[in-house]
Formats: structure tokens, sequence, C-alpha cells
């Protein structure tokens, strides 16, 4: 039995390596005929929040030779990951918004899954490694600067980027196997895996085993170890109780368990928690991709003494300058 001919191509087409779509629709935020314009402004100034305040506390970080320490090193990071999941994702998202056309190409929508499997996987390591860098400096403060040297921090994060890199990968590489339907209407703003193995002919049982492990144990090995990283933290404070240890504490914790809450509460919201793919799931998808990321730099500025002493300094530096 000969395979199909594609003309275009010249070659013989097999089902086991071939898409039958060239191009994905993605249906965006479930919002009335007319709002597009409000809800354009909306995120484009959500997004531009997020870049600017980001990248503010990037060059916070880089320019006042105070905050050279492992905690901000691990938080510029997460600062750069966050600018690049919403950057993944939003600019399409409101570009569909104000051309009101849906369609992403097969490749596009591949690629864009990929790098946003890389950065949401290195939030999710950042804020373990986060966890771990608290639990040294308040459980073993004397010995700060020796467990937490220049070689494991750069290791932690080189770890996270390289983990991340090949989970995203391997999802990916199993993904572009599958042959697609003629229904390729994605009901998101984005392409999600969960969403596209649903529009997938081909048995996605292989893609599934790999999600429920693999990335099983990449989501919930950060949890325990920023769980374990508290309980041991709060285990340490109860034994001397005092208001001048509960304050330290808090203010050295509180911001990155703020953020913590928001990041595995979207999780739970989008992949846990729901049935089916609804407008309450884009929700949490917005609050995960375009909230959070956005809320982060405040998050961590207005709850941190160091950040906003640095900033008072460059815009002192500033105003000089201008003098």
């Amino acid at each position: 039995m000969e395979l199909p001919f594609d003309s275009q191509t010249g070659s013989s087409m097999g089902p086991e390596n071939q898409s039958s779509v060239s191009e994905f629709l993605l249906l965006g935020l479930p919002i009335w005929p007319g709002q597009e314009h409000g809800f354009f402004t909306l995120f484009l100034g959500m997004y531009l929040t997020t870049v600017l305040g980001n990248l503010l506390i990037i060059l916070l970080i880089r320019l006042d030779s105070r905050l050279h320490t492992p905690m901000y090193f691990f938080l510029s990071h997460l600062a750069f990951s966050d600018i690049s999941l919403s950057s993944v994702t939003v600019p399409k998202m409101l570009m569909n918004m104000q051309t009101r056309q849906q369609s992403i190409p097969y490749v596009g929508c591949v690629f864009q899954l990929y790098f946003f499997m890389v950065f949401a996987g290195i939030d999710n390591f950042l804020l373990a490694v986060m966890a771990y860098d608290r639990y040294v400096a308040i459980c073993h403060p004397l010995h700060y600067t020796t467990i937490m040297r220049e070689g494991l921090c750069v290791l932690l994060v080189a770890g996270s980027w390289i983990l991340s890199c090949v989970n995203a990968l391997l999802h990916t590489l199993l993904l572009v196997q599958l042959s697609f339907c003629a229904d390729s209407t994605i009901s998101h703003f984005y392409c999600d895996l969960s969403a596209l193995l649903k529009l997938s002919c081909s048995d996605i049982f292989l893609n599934e085993l790999v999600i429920f492990t693999v990335g099983g144990m990449l989501l919930f090995l950060p949890l325990c170890i920023i769980l374990s990283s508290y309980v041991r933290i709060g285990t340490i404070i109860l034994r001397v109780p005092s208001t001048k240890g509960l304050y330290k504490a808090f203010s050295t914790c509180g911001s990155h368990l703020f953020v913590v809450s928001l990041y595995y509460g979207t999780i739970a919201g989008v992949y846990i928690f729901s049935s089916s793919w609804d407008s309450k799931d884009i929700i949490a998808s917005v609050m995960y991709v375009v909230v959070t990321p956005m809320l982060n730099p405040f998050i961590y500025s207005l709850r941190n003494r160091d950040i906003k002493q640095s900033l008072v300094m460059c815009v002192n530096r500033v105003n000089v300058f201008k003098l």
C-alpha cells in the first residue's frame, strides 16, 4: 500500500509523523464582543508593568553591591523568568485581540508550548531554591556564607535551567509525534499541553503517563522542598518564641511565602481542581501567567527594606545627574 504523496513537499506522508493541521485557532479570553479594546488596554498595561517592574528589580540588584547576595541572585533570575513567561503568551494574546485573528501556526504553537514550559518550570525550581536559601539563613545563620557559596548558587540556578529545558523538550517531542484531527480549536489564549492533547487523534497514553510521572515529580519535589524548609523554619522559631524573632522571620520569608501561595494556588486551580477548560480555568491561567509575574516585583520590593533603600539611592543618583 502506497503512502499519500504531498505535491508541495515532494515526499510521502505517513500518519505516524504528520499532523493533519497546519495551524490552530486560539479562542482567547471569554469576553463579549465590543469589549476587546478595554481588555487590550488592561492586559497591555499589566504586561508593561510586568516587564518594567521585573527589569527594575534586575537593574537594582546589578547596580547595588549590597544586593549581591544569594537571595537577590536567585530573585534576579526569578524576575527574568517572570518576564519571559509573560512574553511567551501575552503578546500573542494582545495581537489576537487587536487584529481579531485567532490563528497560530502549528510550529509557532509548538514553540510557544516549549518556552512556556521552560520558564514555568524555572519559576517552580527557583521558588524551591529560594526556600532552601531562607532555611539556611534562619536555621544556620553562622554557616550561611559557607553553605550558600557562589559556586553552589550558580549550580542551583544552572540545574534549574537544565531540568526545566529537558522536561519541556521531553513533553514537546512526545507531542509532535501525535496527529491532530480536523478540529483545531483551542479553548484558551495560549497553546497549553493539556488542551492540545485533547485535540489529538492519536493514542496519548504515553503523553499522559509522562505528565503524571515526570511532570508530577518535577512539580511536587520542589513543593516538598518548600514545605519542609518552612516546617523546619517554623520549628526553629517556636523553640525560641520572641517578637523580634517572629518579625525577623516574617520579614525574611513573608514575601517568598506570598509568591509561593500565588504560584501554587493558581497551578492548583488550573491543573488539579479543574475538570474541563472553561472560563474558570482561563481566569486561573490569567492569574498564573499575567497577574503573578506582575505582582512579584511589588511583593518583593514593598516588603523588602534593602530593595526600597536601593531604589531610593538610584532615584537620588538620577536627581543628582539632572542637577
